[in-house]
């Protein structure tokens, strides 16, 4: 028996109140899990601590405390049952309503308004003509390839010529902090000995870098930099400085000639003209799958051109918030929040949502479009494919695709994995079934014909 059972009523421009009740037998197993977790740092005479039964807690705490903890604990897990439950897929934050607890012997309820994906109604799915270019690996690519391999294998050689852009010189420097009136401050991490700088790669503060070119070896120059206002170390953000620098060394990048003696040493070829031969391939094969994926793209926007999908704006600012979110969650983890990435950006949070709309609502489109594919195919990825498709993930995990799953179901995240196979296989369907054609045929097509128009 489900922990959460549901009824969904339509409210219009895609949204829903869905009713939920917990059941008793449900809460009363969360209550006793809520009292034994209490009861873990309570001391009660005749009791061992950690050992107090949970009618105990209940009784000494009382009921509604407990139960209000439970509900506070659990209601996010009902929330996902529930969802579950009315097997709906929700876009943007929901509107809870938690009504009050409910005396002994009686269940839960509580109801959730939120948006849904909307909606489509397929137009033609097969044997729609999308343009599909060919993968190509352009001469000068190869040499950019070339190139940067030249670089790679380049040694550094000392230089009697004044240091110019990309070379490298090796410095001494001493800085201190600027102060009007009085004499400047030394201040911690402003020395170095012997430290390698190739000029016009940014590793310093700007406008260090500029003020080196030009120096031979011995030449001793002051340089003169403002620390950013953003500066990691806010003691120096903002502030002037002076360095005093040494510049022991200048050295210069000689580049190895391209010939056969290169293609042999840098990669294990015979000859010059078989190390390219391998660039190109290798660029061709990627740009193959550049142009494969580009296709299914654009095969599945001309599905969804072709059909019918009712995006209210609502559920368009809804989902480009989500995209926001995701964004900042993943900044997160460079450690750049909000109000740093706003400010590097230079944009309000209003600008940036309002830029991200028309991919929320094209990810909407996309969305209900694949999932009208998936119902009027019955597609349904088998336990084999989920197997499958779980293979890399447990070989990197060190366990089993079987367990994989198993692990995956008892968290409640399985029906999500089934869900984006489905979405994959629709998408292969409609790859599969599109007519490639010439971009340039495409687009002579988009100049004499506008869809809704004879």
């Amino acid at each position: 028996m489900a922990a959460v059972k549901t009824t969904v009523t339509e409210l219009g421009d895609s949204r829903v109140r869905v009713d939920a009740e917990v059941g008793v037998e449900e809460l009363e197993r969360r209550m006793a899990d809520t009292a034994r977790r209490l009861g873990q740092g309570m001391k009660m005479p005749g009791f061992r601590k950690g050992h107090i039964p949970p009618p105990v807690v209940i009784q000494r705490v009382g009921r509604e405390a407990v139960l209000d903890e439970a509900v506070r604990s659990t209601i996010g897990r009902w929330y996902v049952d529930a969802l579950d439950d009315a097997a709906i897929h929700p876009v943007g934050d929901p509107d809870i309503d938690l009504g009050d607890l409910p005396p002994e012997g009686q269940p839960l309820t509580f109801t959730i308004e939120i948006g849904v994906r909307p909606p489509a109604q397929l137009g033609e799915y097969k044997g729609i003509d999308v343009a599909r270019r060919e993968p190509a690996a352009p001469p000068e690519a190869v040499d950019a390839e070339l190139e940067a391999l030249r670089d790679r294998a380049a040694r550094l050689e000392p230089s009697d010529e004044p240091a110019a852009t990309e070379d490298f010189v090796v410095i001494d420097y001493t800085g201190r902090l600027v102060v009007e009136d009085g004499d400047d401050e030394p201040f911690a991490g402003g020395e170095g000995r012997d430290q390698p700088v190739q000029l016009g790669a940014g590793q310093l503060i700007p406008g260090f870098e500029d003020q080196l070119i030009g120096a031979s070896a011995g030449d001793e120059r002051e340089v003169r930099v403002s620390f950013p206002g953003d500066y990691g170390a806010e003691h120096l953000a903002g502030r002037d400085a002076a360095f005093a620098v040494t510049v022991k060394a200048v050295q210069r990048k000689q580049l190895p000639e391209l010939d056969d003696d290169f293609a042999s040493d840098t990669a294990g070829f015979d000859t010059l003209d078989e190390l390219r031969e391998d660039i190109a391939a290798k660029l061709r094969e990627a740009d193959e799958r550049r142009a494969e994926g580009e296709f299914r793209e654009a095969a599945l926007d001309a599905v969804v051109s072709a059909s019918t999908v009712t995006v209210p704006p609502a559920l368009v600012q809804a989902r480009a918030q989500e995209l926001w979110e995701r964004m900042l969650h993943s900044l997160s983890h460079q450690g750049i929040n909000k109000e740093a990435y706003l400010q590097i950006a230079d944009r309000s949070e209003e600008a940036i949502l309002a830029e991200a709309a028309p991919e929320a609502e094209q990810q909407l489109r996309r969305e209900a479009v694949l999932a009208a594919v998936i119902e009027a195919e019955q597609i349904e990825p088998s336990d084999g494919d989920v197997l499958d498709a779980l293979q890399a993930t447990a070989a990197r995990e060190n366990t089993s695709p079987e367990k994989l799953m198993a692990r995956l179901d008892k968290a409640g995240r399985l029906d999500e994995l089934r869900e984006d196979l489905a979405q994959r296989a629709a998408v292969d369907l409609i790859a599969e079934h599109a007519n490639p054609i010439d971009p340039e045929r495409a687009k002579a097509r988009e100049r004499i014909w506008t869809p809704g128009k004879d």
